[in-house]
């Protein structure tokens, strides 16, 4: 497993969840290798990292009304930089060193899918 792995690294492939191979710059498959495990495939914050004891819930993308009160700079902003910028979790990483300003762009982009919602303007 670890020789496909490496292959797939250096052929730009990733696996989600379920384990089928994606391209890295796919925004669903950005979310699903960086985000899902806290927020879930379907972005509910149900994802398998989440536990009973996990300090606080992840967001659930699918809520359009908590998801328009955020425009997409407020988003990429917590996506860059973690939760704690924005004063939200801690459990939250800054992911502005691992992905990039494309991939980010993309990930508010599914996010806006998920939610089926546009979000604030700002």
């Amino acid at each position: 497993m670890k020789k496909i792995t490496t292959i797939a690294a250096l052929a730009g492939l990733s696996f989600n969840l379920l384990g089928a191979p994606v391209m890295a710059s796919e925004p669903q498959a950005v979310y699903e290798f960086y985000c899902a495990q806290c927020h879930g495939l379907t972005g509910k914050g149900d994802g398998p990292n989440v536990t009973k004891d996990f300090p606080v819930s992840p967001r659930n993308f699918v809520d359009a009304a908590e998801m328009n009160k955020l425009s997409n700079a407020d988003i990429k902003n917590v996506v860059l930089d973690g939760g704690p910028s924005a004063g939200k979790s801690p459990m939250m990483p800054p992911w502005g060193k691992t992905l990039t300003e494309e991939e980010v762009d993309g990930l508010v982009e599914y996010l806006r899918v998920l939610c089926a919602c546009e979000g604030k303007q700002g």
